[in-house]
């Protein structure tokens, strides 16, 4: 081999050497953190769902720690970090535990996972529920939850009315003596006022459960219907004498032994001066002076019924 195939040689094998201890130094760091990793005791801190552990171990993934820990992890919850992070000394891994719920709304029950800590903010949280600050739960609103509970959501719906109502009409009764006694009519005819009433109206889900007047204005007062009766009686014979009584129809009637049936009498207490109108329906009193029996419930309006019989003046009613 000359001198210039040796020169050669070494301009070939310099580059190799040279490219293999750059190699070395850039492989060798690595690989040794590599082995370092996995066999190294790491200090991991656990927040399952505020309770903290302290733990060691030389797992290299989070998904093999939480299988090292068997620590089971539901669907709806959340780790943090993702279970196929590496794990480090001194990491932290926070697991979020989803809270099942069911709610109840009207007529619906449905299943949700939340994370919230109470009851209104698991409510607020879930968009298919219409829910409002009137709307009552059961729990209540700011109830904690702890899982498996069963909230019922009853929808409150407050508004204002404002409705038309009848007012009725009174009746008043007055006398006319130009009137025969057994007439009475209509002398004004009644009409119904009108008030607007505004109310609070409470509904739970949809049904009135309250309703309160918040104001009441009448816009048509009403209008009294007048019963008139008249007063005039006209007589023709009168007959004294003594009268009794009986119970026998419980009405404004009495008994007499001439007088034609259906004919009326007005009678007075001589005593008193206090006077009543029957209907002859029966026949009797027969004897002792006595000239007409009353129903019990005419003779007790002038009249005690102790007294038994009392001197009477009988006025023939001709109208």
């Amino acid at each position: 081999m000359n001198k210039s195939d040796t020169n050669k040689n070494y301009k070939t094998i310099i580059p190799v050497i040279c490219g293999v201890i750059i190699l070395g130094f850039l492989v060798s760091p690595v690989t040794a953190a590599d082995l370092n990793f996995e066999a190294a005791q790491k200090n991991i801190e656990l927040n399952d769902n505020g309770v903290v552990y302290e733990i060691i171990s030389t797992v290299k993934s989070v998904e093999e720690f939480l299988k090292e820990q068997k620590i089971e992890i539901n669907e709806h919850d959340i780790v943090l970090p993702e279970k196929k992070e590496k794990i480090y000394s001194g990491a932290n891994i926070i697991i979020l535990r989803a809270k099942k719920i069911i709610i109840k709304e009207g007529g619906d029950s449905k299943t949700i996972y939340t994370f919230q800590n109470t009851v209104e903010e698991a409510i607020w949280e879930n968009k298919d529920i219409k829910f409002d600050e009137d709307d009552i739960t059961k729990p209540v609103r700011n109830s904690n939850i702890k899982g498996g509970e069963t909230i019922a959501v009853t929808h409150v719906l407050i508004k204002e009315e404002v409705k038309n109502v009848d007012i009725d009409f009174k009746t008043v009764s007055n006398e006319d003596d130009s009137l025969g006694w057994r007439v009475k009519k209509v002398t004004q005819k009644g009409g119904k006022g009108i008030k607007e009433v505004r109310y609070r109206v409470v509904y739970n889900d949809g049904k009135e459960i309250s309703r309160k007047i918040l104001e009441s204005n009448i816009s048509k007062e009403p209008i009294n219907e007048i019963v008139t009766q008249g007063t005039l009686v006209k007589v023709g014979k009168v007959h004294t004498g003594a009268a009794s009584w009986y119970a026998w129809t419980g009405t404004m009637a009495a008994a007499n032994p001439w007088l034609p049936m259906g004919s009326y009498v007005r009678v007075t207490n001589k005593d008193n001066g206090k006077t009543v109108i029957v209907k002859i329906n029966d026949r009797g009193p027969f004897g002792n002076g006595r000239i007409i029996d009353l129903d019990k419930v005419a003779f007790a309006q002038i009249a005690s019924v102790g007294a038994g019989v009392i001197n009477v003046k009988m006025e023939v009613i001709t109208n």
